[in-house]
């Protein structure tokens, strides 16, 4: 349960959120490479996490082919 008080929707959205089985990860990156990365999927017309989630498959993928 999120802290503090929650409105409905956050409630929700959470609950949602671990039935599907998403979670959240946080990295650190030189902010140049994530500015230009911002940049780079906007030209694309492609959302950030969905580059990252096909990039992230194509190298499990790469590894699991070895």
């Amino acid at each position: 349960m999120p802290k503090g008080s929650p409105n409905p929707q956050t409630i929700a959205s959470e609950k949602y959120q671990k039935k599907a089985g998403y979670i959240s990860k946080s990295f650190k990156l030189k902010k140049e490479l994530v500015d230009s990365y911002v940049v780079a999927c906007e030209k694309m017309g492609i959302t950030q996490t969905a580059k990252l989630r096909e990039l992230m498959q194509g190298f499990i993928e790469e590894v699991n082919n070895k």
